[in-house]
């Protein structure tokens, strides 16, 4: 693969795929945790009017389509603060209304013009230019940088809007820049994945860690390797097998996440297989019931006669003492 190296246009469209791969996934852990995974797909048709416009106007595609995301971004996104109508209709709206708008400009185009809309839709990695690289480096930095820097705020929108407002928390104006962040992640990944498909570089990453991470900052760590190793990995194999770089990208995160999804099962059922219902248990195991407190996985189990009995709903599961598990005369000491 290190010869892709000496193409300059592959040296460009791997930096690209680095900087989305990176910028993605962090702007759609937040819109997972607030179930807004199709945002990305209603951006995409908006900014696809903004490129319609710089086509025609022979003005920068990249500018004008950030700025009909951004703009339309943060109309919704008061829409919706303001209780007029719900966010899904909203977001219909934005999807429908911004492809409309693109056919409608677009047909106003020479037939060359239109042909090269083809690279916004679906991508065209390879076509990137040292000026287009440069702005999208820049954007993509600040989609990160502000990302980084607002992550504990934005979490906490994410989770619960209602406790974040009585905690004191500037709810609509970190929704606003929710909303910007996706527009402009938008923005830079449409010459590598496509106007059509960036959604599934910011969902589907988070989904895939989702089945491995045990903490919200593990999940983007993982998230964000994921993006990257699917976005470099998607352009290496695009360039070898000839197939358009952003649907070879998305295909490759789907199979990350497939393979991620088996072997999480799997591991459920052999840690199902070790967990066994306790015939008969009155006592109610918690802390301070007098009985050693072990750490399980991720929960705790308590030692009770030689047995280790972990909560579980309305039973206790029985686990066998593995190696390594103190007795419970041991834990006391």
């Amino acid at each position: 693969m290190l010869d892709l190296l000496t193409y300059d246009f592959m040296q460009r469209a791997l930096i690209a795929a680095l900087l989305v791969g990176i910028a993605a996934p962090m702007v759609g852990v937040f819109l997972v945790q607030r179930r807004l995974s199709l945002i990305g797909d209603g951006m995409g048709h908006v900014a696809l009017a903004g490129v319609a416009i710089g086509v025609v106007t022979s003005t920068s595609p990249v500018f004008a389509a950030l700025i009909a995301a951004v703009v339309l971004a943060v109309l919704v996104e008061l829409i919706r603060a303001r209780g007029r109508t719900s966010g899904d209709v909203a977001l219909a709206v934005m999807f429908y209304g911004g492809i409309a708008a693109g056919v409608v400009i677009i047909s106003r185009a020479s037939g060359g013009s239109a042909t090269s809309l083809t690279a916004y839709l679906f991508g065209a990695i390879t076509t990137t230019s040292v000026t287009d690289l440069v702005v999208f480096a820049v954007l993509a930095f600040v989609v990160m940088a502000t990302t980084w820097l607002l992550r504990p705020r934005l979490f906490a929108v994410a989770n619960d809007e209602e406790y974040a407002r009585a905690t004191g928390l500037p709810v609509l104006a970190l929704n606003i820049v929710l909303a910007v962040l996706t527009a402009v992640t938008v923005v830079v990944a449409m010459r590598v994945v496509g106007l059509l498909l960036i959604s599934a570089l910011m969902i589907v990453p988070n989904a895939a860690a989702q089945l491995v991470a045990r903490s919200f900052r593990s999940a983007v760590r993982w998230a964000v390797a994921i993006g990257v190793v699917a976005s470099i990995g998607g352009v290496g194999v695009s360039f070898y097998a000839a197939t358009p770089s952003g649907g070879t990208i998305v295909i490759l995160t789907i199979l990350i996440f497939l393979a991620l999804s088996a072997g999480a099962g799997l591991m459920h059922r052999l840690r199902a297989a070790g967990h066994h219902e306790a015939e008969q248990h009155d006592h109610e195991h918690g802390p301070g019931c007098g009985h050693p407190a072990v750490a399980h996985d991720d929960h705790v189990d308590y030692l009770h006669d030689g047995h280790r009995h972990a909560p579980h709903g309305a039973h206790y599961d029985e686990h066998d003492l593995g190696d390594g598990v103190p007795s419970e005369e041991t834990a006391r000491k």
